[in-house]
C-alpha cells in the first residue's frame, strides 16, 4: 500500500554530488550494494528484521518531479546534463532480501541491490532510513513481547515518537515484532492494525465526580471498559468505584472488563488490586498497566508475580529506548567489469568495519524445532554441515555443534527484478505470524535479556580466503 509522496529528495547531498560524478564521468556500470547490522541493538542477542515492505514501494514509485528539478537547479552544484539525466529517473536494478520477521545477525547481508551505481547510490540514505528504523522497533517489541510471556503489550507511543514517520513506520514494526494493537488510528487504518486505547484522566476529571465519569464510560462502552482508577487515589477511591461499575456490568452478563494502572508502584498496587477484585467476585477483571514501561521493567514485575494482564507500552517501545539508532549499514561489494562482477572490499584498522567482499547470501541451517547457525558464503556456493566456517572479523575457525541432523535455506530471496516486483508480500498478520515463529525456532540462551549467548555466525571458507587475499593487496599497494 503506497502511502508516503515521492521521496526522490529524501537522500543525503553527497548521494547526489556522487551521481553527477559517476554521469559526468561516464562511470555508470553494474554494482552490488548489500546491507547489514554491525551490532544488534539493546545488547539483544538477535535482530527482528522489518521495513522491506515500506522500502520497495518506495524505491519503486520514485520519481523526480519538476519542483525537484528547480529545487536541485537553484543549487547551483548540479549540471544541466546531471538534471536532463534525472527526469526519467525510475530503478531499473534488483532487490534480494532476507523475508521482514525473519531474525538475523550481526555481520550478515540481509538485503542486496544489483543496480547501476548512479541508482544504488542515490537510494543508500533511504534504504538505511527504513530499514534501521523498523527493524530497531521490531526488534525492541520482540523484546518487550518475549518477556510479557504471553500477556497483551499494546503499542501506546504516538504521542512519544519522533515525529509523525516515527509513529507510522514504529507503529508497522511494533506489530510485526508481536504488539497486540496500537494506539495509533492513522497506522490502524492503513496497515490493518489492531487499534486499542482505553481513557485518559482528563475524562475523569472532567466529570463532577469519578463515579459518574466511569458510569458514563461504561455506558457507552459496555464491551470494553477499561477504567483509569489513578486520577485520584487508586485505591480508595478509583478501585472502589471501579467495583461498584464492574458489578453493574456483570449483573447485565457482561464480563470484559478491568482496570488500569498508570502511575505508582506498580507490582505492589497491582497485588493489592487483584486481591480486592478477587474477594468482590471479580475475577474476570483485567488489570493493565503503563507508565515508561520497558522488557526490563516488565520482566522484574512478572518475575515478582504481579498479577499483570495486559501491558501498554509507549515511549521507551516508540523510541527504540535506550538505543536510538541501528548500527546498518551499506556497502558497495562488486562491480561489473567487462560483463563480470568483480568484488571489492572496504578495509580498516578496526576488523568488524573491514566489509565482506563479493555478492553473497545466507546459508541458515536449521532443525524442525531450532536454528542451529549460519553461514555467510558467495552467491551459489554450496555449504554443508561438514564445511569449515570461519570468524567474520578475526581468522580463526568456528567451532559448531553439527552434530544435529540440520536442514539448510538460504534466506535472501529476489523481490525485485530488473525493475518489477516480483514477489508476493504477505499481510502484516502473516509477517507477525512469522516473526512469533521464527522466535520460537530461536534458542532461550539467545533471548535473554542479559548476557545472551551470541548465536552462531561464521563465513566460509571460500569467503574467507577471498577476504584475506584483497586485504592483502590492498596493504601490499602502498
Amino acid at each position: 500500500m503506497k502511502i508516503y509522496n515521492n521521496l526522490f529528495l529524501l537522500t543525503d547531498f553527497y548521494e547526489l554530488t556522487m551521481a553527477q560524478g559517476y554521469f559526468l564521468h561516464k562511470k555508470n556500470f553494474d554494482v552490488v550494494f548489500d546491507l547489514n547490522f554491525r551490532r544488534p541493538p539493546f545488547n539483544s542477542g538477535f535482530i527482528v528484521f522489518a521495513g522491506l515492505q515500506t522500502l520497495v514501494d518506495i524505491i519503486l514509485n520514485l520519481r523526480v518531479e519538476y519542483e525537484d528539478l528547480e529545487y536541485l537547479k537553484s543549487l547551483g552544484i548540479f549540471r544541466k546534463g546531471f538534471i536532463d539525466y534525472l527526469k526519467n529517473f525510475k530503478f531499473t536494478g534488483s532487490i534480494y532480501s532476507v523475508e521482514e520477521g525473519e531474525i538475523v545477525f550481526p555481520k550478515e547481508p540481509v538485503l542486496r541491490i544489483h543496480a547501476p551505481i548512479i541508482e544504488a547510490q542515490i537510494l543508500e540514505s533511504i534504504i538505511l532510513n527504513i530499514i534501521n528504523f523498523q527493524t530497531l522497533i521490531a526488534t525492541k517489541t520482540a523484546r518487550i513481547v518475549e518477556v510479557a510471556k504471553g500477556r497483551g503489550v499494546f503499542e501506546f507511543g504516538l504521542r512519544r515518537a519522533q515525529g509523525i514517520d516515527g509513529a507510522i513506520s514504529a507503529s508497522r514494526a511494533a506489530y510485526i515484532g508481536g504488539a497486540t494493537g496500537t494506539s495509533n488510528v492513522f497506522a490502524g487504518k492503513i496497515f490493518g492494525i489492531p487499534v486499542r486505547g482505553t481513557m485518559a484522566h482528563s475524562w475523569v476529571m472532567s466529570f463532577e465526580d469519578e463515579y459518574q465519569a466511569f458510569e458514563k464510560f461504561a455506558e457507552f462502552y459496555p464491551q470494553n471498559t477499561i477504567l483509569l482508577i489513578d486520577t485520584y487515589d487508586t485505591l480508595q477511591s478509583g478501585l472502589k468505584n471501579a467495583i461498584k461499575i464492574f458489578k453493574k456490568l456483570k449483573k447485565q452478563g457482561i464480563k470484559n472488563f478491568g482496570v488500569r494502572l498508570d502511575s505508582g508502584d506498580l507490582e505492589v498496587l497491582s497485588k493489592k488490586v487483584r486481591n480486592i477484585l478477587d474477594k468482590f467476585g471479580l475475577k474476570e477483571a483485567k488489570i493493565v498497566v503503563s507508565n515508561e514501561l520497558d522488557e526490563n521493567i516488565i520482566e522484574q514485575l512478572l518475575n515478582r508475580n504481579a498479577p499483570i494482564d495486559i501491558f501498554g507500552v509507549g515511549t521507551k517501545l516508540i523510541t527504540g529506548h535506550p538505543d536510538a539508532a541501528l548500527s546498518g549499514v551499506y556497502k558497495i561489494v562488486a562491480k561489473k567489469i567487462d560483463n563480470k562482477y568483480i568484488p571489492v572490499i572496504k578495509v580498516s584498522d578496526m576488523p568488524e568495519k573491514i566489509s565482506l567482499p563479493h555478492i553473497k547470501n545466507i546459508t541458515r541451517f536449521y532443525t524442525a524445532k531450532s536454528f542451529c547457525y549460519d553461514v555467510i558464503n558467495i552467491e551459489g556456493e554450496e555449504i554443508s554441515k561438514d564445511c569449515n566456517i570461519y570468524h567474520p572479523d578475526f581468522h580463526y575457525r568456528m567451532k559448531i555443534n553439527n552434530s544435529f541432523n540440520c536442514k539448510t535455506k538460504l534466506l535472501l530471496k529476489e523481490i525485485v527484478k530488473n525493475g518489477n516486483l516480483i514477489y508476493k508480500f504477505p499481510t502484516i498478520e502473516e509477517i507477525r505470524a512469522n516473526t512469533k515463529k521464527n522466535l520460537e525456532k530461536l534458542p532461550a540462551e539467545y533471548k535473554r535479556l542479559i548476557n545472551p549467548h551470541i548465536y552462531p555466525v561464521g563465513i566460509s571458507e571460500r569467503l574467507k580466503r577471498l577476504k584475506e587475499e584483497m586485504i592483502k593487496k590492498v596493504k601490499n599497494s602502498y
